[in-house]
């Protein structure tokens, strides 16, 4: 309830007399809190698989300001779409969608190994990302916008809207941010 971001008590300040950093606070550290161990190890899985290009695309420093920000970014877009909700929202997948919007951008025909469920069947085919991740912002948003017809505001569940918002605000940033890994003019290998 300190931690993670409470729709509900950040929206009510400054009339709840809460001090600004118990508002401010949680949009940061709820990134580095999870609900569990598989909660954890789903959202580590997708940094590894697409943060470490994102870094080398933007740099160390920036890298962390871009995660950052997307996080931030999620978090608010979460608490707008969900203003009544009480129950605190935890986890870096919001900063981890920014992520994935910034590569969507970057490397848009990159070639990514999934699991795809044919019939009965599972099956490994590579696909670009921009397939994957466009079918993986829209089953987001659809779920979000489904989550809104929701009358219940004491429930858990996933943050869609932070998935929405944090991989809006990735590729805005990435659009924004100077690249560090494009080649300087006048090298050549030759």
């Amino acid at each position: 309830m300190h931690y993670g971001v409470v729709p509900t008590t950040i929206l009510a300040w400054p009339q709840s007399h809460v001090p600004f950093t118990a508002v401010a606070l949680p949009f940061f550290t709820s990134i580095f809190l999870h609900a569990g161990w598989l909660h954890l190890i789903g959202n580590m899985w997708y940094l590894w698989i697409f943060g470490d290009n994102i870094e080398d695309r933007l740099g160390h420093f920036a890298y962390l300001i871009f995660y950052l920000v997307c996080g931030l970014g999620a978090g608010i877009v979460h608490t707008v779409m969900n203003s009544q909700t009480t129950v605190p929202s935890v986890g870096a997948s919001g900063a981890i969608a920014g992520v994935l919007g910034a590569y969507m951008v970057s490397f848009p025909f990159a070639r990514v190994l999934t699991l795809v469920p044919i019939f009965i069947f599972l099956q490994v085919i590579e696909i670009p990302a921009v397939l994957l991740l466009v079918f993986w912002f829209l089953m987001q948003f659809l779920y979000g916008a489904a989550s809104l017809a929701s009358t219940s505001t004491n429930e858990g569940g996933v943050a869609w809207w932070a998935h929405v918002g944090g991989f809006t605000i990735g590729i805005i940033l990435v659009l924004l941010l100077p690249r560090k890994d494009r080649p300087r003019y006048g090298y050549s290998r030759y």
